[in-house]
């Protein structure tokens, strides 16, 4: 087909023009999401539609009067920004809309791993026995830095269901691990 009758967008390359696609969820999986992360998701939404994107169209704007906009650095960022803003906000929108909120503190209390449960474990085979902790929580709201990871995550599938004191195993590349659960608890 000739370039004459496609609709090309020549401000962005290609690989941007594309939405994305977020962190994965297996299919027919709910989006599951603690009530913390929900709101930190809906707050990004808000600060980005009332303060981010009306501050970016009035830079954009201001700098279209400026006359031509082909060598203009500030037309040429501003419009950039403005379509990674409104494609952020159009994912948010979507995770949001298909958010299942659950609240692990409203859940029975027991020494069972669940979905947002804050497990302390350690490595069997580690000497050392130190102890680490982390939280399960949903995909959109993880922060490994933080010991806060994804209920789809290797680690965490590895500890569902699993009880206080249960030894399981975690396959990893480089071998399979013994994790021994120390202590269950949610808030």
């Amino acid at each position: 087909m000739s370039k004459a009758f496609t609709k090309e967008n020549d401000d962005a390359p290609e690989d941007e023009l594309e939405e994305p696609s977020g962190p994965a969820l297996p299919s027919g999986a709910k989006n599951y999401i603690t009530p913390q992360g929900f709101d930190r998701l809906r707050t990004e939404l808000k600060q980005l539609r009332s303060v981010e994107r009306p501050k970016t169209v009035e830079v954009v704007s201001w700098a279209a009067g400026n006359g031509d906009r082909s060598e203009n650095g500030d037309y040429i960022y501003g419009k950039k920004r403005l379509r990674e803003i409104d494609r952020r906000m159009r994912y948010l929108m979507k995770r949001l809309e298909i958010a299942e909120v659950v609240d692990p503190a409203k859940s029975p209390h027991t020494d069972q791993i669940f979905f947002g449960a804050t497990v302390t474990y350690v490595d069997a085979a580690d000497d050392s026995e130190e102890e680490k902790t982390i939280r399960i929580v949903g995909v959109d709201e993880t922060d490994t830095a933080n010991g806060e990871i994804s209920w789809v995550s290797p680690i965490a599938r590895a500890f569902l269901k699993a009880h206080t004191g249960d030894v399981v195993a975690l396959t990893t590349p480089a071998g399979t691990r013994e994790l021994e659960i120390v202590a269950v608890r949610y808030c």
